[in-house]
């Protein structure tokens, strides 16, 4: 059975018992504790609660159990940059790739787009391609690669590069919409339509707004005795999963330390350099005694060893799932490629992000409507429209008082001594201009983003799960690729 069949069995399986029986655990009546109505009874007015046991895995996740760990590096930083100094913060519960996304895996999306967009606007499909151009060196012959990298065979399971932080964000919210497709067709609730186009493409807030109905096969049972006896899925169903995305810098490094296996009794056994116990990078497995556990440069001019003996086998990135995984069964989180995650750089962020679920970079948004307060038609791709939040509308909030909070407490007005913060910004110049300089003594901007692990061109250093690099959003190389996250709903535990 594939993996979407697995997952809407259990779905199934989670819908009928509600349909049948009542969600509460409290006593096990089929009644609210608190009113006294039925659920899921006409007669009682048709309020319905499914029977959610626990969120089902998504093709390609890992569970990532989360906890308490001390994010940053522990031993010398050669680089005298000091911007990863050790903090303990508490990592929510979350899911995570296994492998970074392959080549086969972008080409997929790639061909949805050409297919869907194609014809009306082949601009989403070009918006979407790798840069090939990454591999050209100056002075080095990697032509070859420019032409087959991509679309060989022969690399389709090695990891995707040549993609910008934004042309990986896409990819994770495409993904979403087709495992959500995927699943309501093995559900039974839709058909597949393959000759979707333009605007009319599953999307799967779209969809859930009413702005998207497509081929429907076997609709909800609606309950409401003022319906129509029929309905789409909704949210409160518990069929639909949480968008996929790219995961923080904390769930990174969270994620490859590995520390569930490294714990006794809330107590680790040994604070780790790496994904694994030991400052070695060779494996003292008996079978296996001696091997590079990741890829990476050795030294200078040694990417893969001497022939007849060679070290990491692989002088550029190798195939995701090579070497052993962590002890979170997740593979390549040192060496291979670095990955891009979703936090904003700042050389400081471990002073000011919180402690629980840390991160930089939330731009609030809030979906548009119109003036009687419903929301307005999808855009040309099918997409629900969104604005950013305004400051009258955050007006007395005590968490947040305006949309754009990357530069909180590092480069906005409040932060920067002897600038009147009440006064308005000057024309065309951002706080983040005044407090690095962009272009002229930095290089850090509100769309330098983060990219965390080593990658096959880089030395043992940078192998290290605290290590962290910038680039611009829209840049890409040749050894940055991405792998994809997803919130947990519910408890912390696997199942709970």
């Amino acid at each position: 059975m594939s993996n979407y069949g697995k997952i809407a069995s259990k779905v199934l399986f989670a819908a009928t018992i509600a349909l049948l029986a009542s969600c509460s655990k409290f006593g096990g009546k089929e009644e609210s504790r608190t009113t006294g109505w039925k659920y899921n009874d006409p007669k009682n007015g048709g309020f319905e609660v499914a029977d959610f046991q626990a969120q089902t895995t998504g093709p390609g996740l890992v569970f990532i159990e989360g906890g308490t760990f001390t994010m940053g590096r522990i031993s010398d930083d050669p680089m005298y940059e000091w911007n990863n100094i050790p903090r303990r913060v508490t990592i929510p519960s979350f899911y995570m790739d296994e492998t970074e996304v392959a080549n086969l895996d972008y080409v997929e999306y790639l061909y949805w787009l050409s297919r869907v967009f194609g014809t009306s606007y082949p601009q989403v499909y070009m918006k979407a391609l790798p840069d090939t151009l990454v591999w050209r060196e100056k002075l080095g012959y990697n032509e070859p690669l420019v032409e087959t990298y991509l679309r060989h065979p022969a690399y389709r399971n090695y990891p995707v590069v040549g993609v910008s932080w934004i042309q990986a964000n896409d990819y994770c919210l495409w993904r979403t919409d087709r495992v959500n497709e995927m699943l309501l067709v093995e559900y039974g609730v839709l058909e597949l339509d393959p000759a979707q186009k333009d605007e009319n493409n599953f999307n799967t807030e779209a969809y859930l707004a009413g702005q998207y109905t497509g081929l429907v096969n076997k609709p909800m049972r609606d309950l409401n005795p003022n319906g129509t006896g029929e309905r789409r899925v909704r949210l409160e169903d518990g069929i639909l999963l949480p968008k996929y995305r790219l995961p923080t810098e904390a769930e990174w490094e969270f994620a490859a330390y590995g520390l569930i296996g490294n714990t006794h009794f809330e107590r680790v056994v040994e604070r780790r350099i790496y994904p694994w116990n030991g400052t070695v990078l060779r494996t003292d497995e008996s079978k296996f005694y001696g091997s590079y556990v990741a890829n990476f440069k050795r030294g200078r001019g040694d990417y893969m060893g001497v022939a007849g003996n060679l070290n990491d086998g692989a002088e550029i990135p190798a195939e995701v799932g090579s070497y052993w995984p962590n002890d979170y069964n997740l593979y390549n989180m040192a060496g291979n490629v670095a990955e891009w995650v979703m936090d904003v750089y700042r050389p400081l962020s471990f002073e000011d992000v919180n402690d629980f679920a840390p991160f930089r970079g939330n731009t609030f948004q809030t979906r548009q409507t119109d003036g009687q307060g419903y929301l307005v038609p999808k855009d040309s791709l099918g997409r629900i429209k969104y604005r950013s939040v305004t400051e009258e509308e955050a007006m007395g909030r005590i968490n947040y008082r305006k949309a754009d909070n990357i530069n909180y407490l590092d480069g906005d007005y409040q932060s920067l001594a002897g600038v009147d913060w009440m006064a308005p910004a000057e024309e065309g110049v951002t706080s983040t201009d005044k407090m690095y300089e962009y272009g002229l003594s930095s290089l850090i901007s509100d769309h330098s983003r983060v990219y965390k692990g080593g990658s096959w061109r880089d030395p043992a250093f940078y192998l290290s799960p605290a290590a962290r690099r910038s680039l611009d959003e829209k840049m890409s190389t040749n050894y940055i690729g991405f792998r994809c996250a997803m919130g947990s709903v519910g408890g912390s535990a696997p199942g709970k």
